[in-house]
């Protein structure tokens, strides 16, 4: 556990950037985490967060390299005390903010795992729609592939995010940004269906929650993956999956069927395209690996 006075001021650091930004709970606690490490290990170095520099900052970045994290983690943490320690520096409690002159580690571009149509449609014929549960789990899945959304927003869909009759679905995802995503009418049958069949066995009373746990509360996203996962199984489908894997599909779908680059970004929810553009790798993979099939000289 970080000292008392580390504790103090990374708390108050978090609750001002969620008055400030409005970030999700998870990216708190991802903060908090990495906060908390860090000062862990600048108390046993007899230092605090307040008082390290830019000396201590390399020392800890040097440790983490010869412990073999990631750098994708590293340049998370990086990000992180960039924002703390700015902060502080606009408190006056700093006269220096130590991550300056700081490069975050190189990271290279991962292209996304995701899965052929022919996986996602039998991914999504998995569910048994006969039965409460398979419905429900149907009709997410039909959403998640239609949306693009994550996961964490799927689970948190309330009624009143939801008009079929426009076939729309109001989601508000990273910092609580809005945006409207259509549906499709594969997805929106989908769904009338399940609020006509399955949800009202599912549901509390008075429960605004679209899409139920098992026990009629909101369902945990851990949860919703377990039931991807065991669909996958008995769809057959025997690759990686991660909680981004529908998701991806979507926007890789998408741009290889000719979709604008912009609309995909506003439909994922994106603020910066350069976030969107790895589709564009995905795409011309996929165009490279078509080419040396059919090509007589491919």
């Amino acid at each position: 556990m970080p000292a008392d006075g580390d504790q103090r001021d990374i708390d108050r650091y978090l609750d001002a950037v969620w008055l400030e930004k409005g970030l999700s709970r998870n990216t708190l606690a991802s903060y908090r985490r990495d906060l908390s490490l860090f000062a862990c290990w600048l108390n046993d170095e007899g230092s605090c967060l307040l008082r390290a520099d830019r000396t201590l900052l390399r020392r800890h970045l040097d440790w983490r390299l010869q412990a073999r994290l990631k750098s994708s983690s590293t340049a998370r943490l990086l990000s992180c005390l960039r924002g703390f320690y700015r902060y502080w520096l606009r408190e006056e409690r700093i006269g220096e903010d130590p991550t300056l002159q700081i490069d975050s580690p190189r990271r290279g571009r991962p292209l996304p795992k995701t899965l052929t149509e022919e996986d996602v449609e039998r991914l999504l014929a998995a569910p048994a729609p006969d039965e409460p549960l398979g419905l429900r789990d149907r009709a997410m899945l039909e959403v998640l592939y239609a949306t693009g959304v994550r996961v964490s927003e799927l689970v948190g869909l309330t009624r009143g995010q939801l008009n079929l009759r426009q076939g729309l679905i109001r989601v508000f995802g990273k910092g609580s940004k809005e945006r409207l995503v259509p549906l499709g009418e594969e997805a929106a049958d989908w769904l009338q269906r399940y609020l006509q069949q399955a949800r009202p066995l599912l549901a509390q009373a008075g429960s605004e929650v679209l899409f139920p746990s098992r026990l009629g509360q909101q369902m945990a996203r851990q949860t919703f993956w377990h039931r991807i996962k065991r669909h996958a199984l008995e769809a057959g489908i025997d690759k990686p999956l991660s909680p981004h894997v529908l998701r991806h599909a979507f926007a890789t779908h998408l741009v290889n069927h000719g979709a604008d680059l912009r609309v995909v970004q506003m439909l994922l929810g994106h603020s910066d395209l350069s976030t969107t553009q790895i589709y564009t790798h995905v795409a011309r993979q996929r165009l490279q690996s078509l080419h040396r099939e059919h090509h007589p000289r491919g």
